[in-house]
C-alpha cells in the first residue's frame, strides 16, 4: 500500500479539479444551446426582450398609422386651402398647400418604413428613426395650423424614435409579423 500525504484544502474561490485535473484558467468557449438562445444573453435575467419586441411592434404599427393619417392630412391640405388655420406672422410660414405636400411625402415614406419595421428589416429601423425625426420637426413647425394634432403627432414620433433606438434583437431571422 502506498501512503499519500494529506493535501491542503483549496483556497476560497478556487475551482475544484475536473475529472482529469485542474481546469485551465481563462475564457471558456461559449456554446449556444439548441433553439439559438444563449442562457446568459441578458445579464440580470428575465425576458426584457419581450418588452422591447412589443415596443417595436407598437412603434411599427404607429409609424404605419401615423403615415396614413399624414397622407390624408396632406391630401386635404392640397385639395382645400381653407381646412387649416392660416397664420400670418409666423416664422416658418408656408402655404397650406405646401404643408399638404410636406405631410403627404412624409406620410408615404412613413408607411413604407413602418411596414419594413414590422418585417424586422434593419434598414427600416434606422430609416424609421430618421423619418420620425423629420416628422417631429415638421409637426413642430406645423403647430400654429393644427396645434392639437401636431402635439399628438410629436408624442407619437418621440415614442417611435425611443422604441426603434432602444430595441436590441437577439436574432435577425424573420420579422415581427
Amino acid at each position: 500500500m502506498s501512503h499519500q500525504p494529506p493535501t491542503a484544502p483549496p483556497p476560497p474561490g478556487a475551482k475544484p479539479p475536473g475529472p482529469t485535473g485542474p481546469t485551465p484558467s481563462g475564457p471558456t468557449p461559449s456554446h449556444t444551446p439548441p433553439g439559438g438562445r444563449h442562457p446568459h444573453a441578458h445579464p440580470g435575467g428575465g425576458d426584457h426582450n419581450a418588452w422591447a419586441a412589443s415596443g417595436i411592434l407598437f412603434a411599427g404599427t404607429l409609424l404605419v398609422l401615423a403615415g396614413v393619417l399624414a397622407v390624408l392630412e396632406g391630401a386635404v391640405g392640397i385639395a382645400r386651402d381653407s381646412v387649416f388655420t392660416a397664420t400670418h406672422n409666423y416664422s416658418y410660414r408656408f402655404g397650406v398647400r405646401a404643408w399638404g405636400f410636406v405631410h403627404l411625402v412624409i406620410g408615404a415614406i412613413a408607411v413604407v418604413v413602418g411596414l419594413g419595421v414590422l418585417r424586422g428589416l434593419v434598414w427600416a429601423r434606422w430609416t424609421g428613426i430618421l423619418i420620425a425625426g423629420v416628422s417631429l420637426v415638421a409637426n413642430f413647425m406645423f403647430l400654429p395650423f393644427q396645434p392639437v394634432w401636431s402635439v399628438v403627432q410629436i408624442a407619437i414620433d418621440v415614442f417611435v424614435i425611443w422604441a426603434l433606438a432602444t430595441y436590441r434583437p437577439t436574432h435577425t431571422r424573420g420579422g415581427l409579423l
